[in-house]
């Protein structure tokens, strides 16, 4: 039996606890918050202790693991003082609010022979696992473009951070989870709205070191939910919807039959049928943490890994960079 914890009852912290109380041979043992009340009110429907501080949630309760949610400034300090305690955990993305603050983290973690996982949910998205399956398998031959849009209300209780460290980081990982290669440079165009300090709107482009080239459309201000990424290759698009976790095909029928040689490039591209794969569907945070348990009880490796976690923040603060300084950003690959 693994025995978790979960700081910070916000949205994220209340959705791992659910989880994590519906987990075989796991127990959630207790939720710290400095609202005690959104504490005790998570605790009581999972039959957990509540606190109001999480020092005191460590010390008495001794967790193996737990869920750090807490805002993005804070991470640094919980993470720090969980890890000198010798407790594997996982910490919601953005990493840290700084580079450095990563590399802290990271460094500390390794130090103290401590598991530690960055929540990057969206490699757990059964759509999107599928569709890495197949680009690693060849399936849509050499691939020309990937594009990400990610598009939504504004979400009041993000305060701290603008829409390219909370939500373009998302897509910034995936690019790179997916292509298995690293982005070399980045260029953004972003613009503050309706959020108080930070930019809430951003059209980006990018280019990976194995050629492709990524476009971000991502912003805070459109009315409805969009969730969708684009994978364009010589044999045709992939389209993932995260929302409804479908994985869709539409071909080339040129490049389905002919060779892609330069006859074909000359008579173009052609539309060809659209496959909708069928892919069982589960929730991607439920397997997100059972990952990071069975990371915990030493059967596989941490899949998504500080170093991820701080390359993903590396590239959005490059992006926000950009957007600021009105010039592209070139990054170490």
């Amino acid at each position: 039996m693994i025995k978790v914890a979960v700081i910070g009852a916000g949205m994220m912290g209340r959705n791992h606890a659910r989880v994590y109380a519906d987990l075989n041979n796991v127990e959630l043992t207790g939720v710290a918050d400095i609202d005690l009340r959104a504490a005790q009110t998570t605790a009581r429907r999972y039959n957990a202790a509540a606190y109001a501080h999480y020092l005191r949630l460590l010390d008495n309760l001794k967790p193996d693991a737990v869920t750090i949610a807490v805002p993005t400034e804070r991470h640094l300090e919980v993470a720090l003082s969980v890890i000198e305690r010798g407790i594997h955990l996982l910490l919601e993305k953005p990493i840290a609010r700084s580079v450095d603050e990563a590399e802290q983290i990271i460094a500390a973690a390794q130090k103290a022979n401590v598991r530690l996982m960055v929540g990057h949910i969206e490699r757990f998205n059964p759509a999107v696992m599928a569709l890495k399956q197949r680009l690693t398998d060849g399936e849509l031959g050499r691939v020309f473009e990937i594009d990400a849009r990610r598009q939504s209300p504004f979400p009041t209780r993000v305060q701290d951070v603008g829409v390219v460290v909370d939500l373009a980081v998302h897509d910034l990982d995936i690019m790179r989870y997916i292509s298995q290669s690293e982005i070399t440079r980045v260029f953004a165009e972003t613009a503050r709205r309706i959020h108080p300090s930070h930019e809430d709107m951003l059209s980006g482009l990018l280019r990976l070191d194995n050629g492709v080239v990524g476009s971000l459309t991502i912003n805070w201000l459109t009315p409805t939910k969009i969730r969708e990424l684009y994978v364009t290759g010589e044999k045709g698009m992939y389209r993932v919807d995260y929302l409804t976790q479908d994985l869709y095909f539409f071909e080339n029928a040129i490049a389905q039959k002919d060779a892609w040689d330069t006859l074909t490039i000359m008579r173009g591209v052609t539309m060809g049928q659209m496959i909708r794969y069928v892919i069982p569907k589960k929730e991607p945070l439920r397997a997100e943490l059972e990952a990071f348990i069975a990371a915990v009880k030493g059967e596989i490796p941490v899949p998504v890994t500080g170093q991820d976690g701080l390359k993903a923040l590396s590239l959005a603060l490059a992006v926000v960079q950009s957007g600021q300084e009105n010039r592209p950003v070139a990054l170490a690959s």
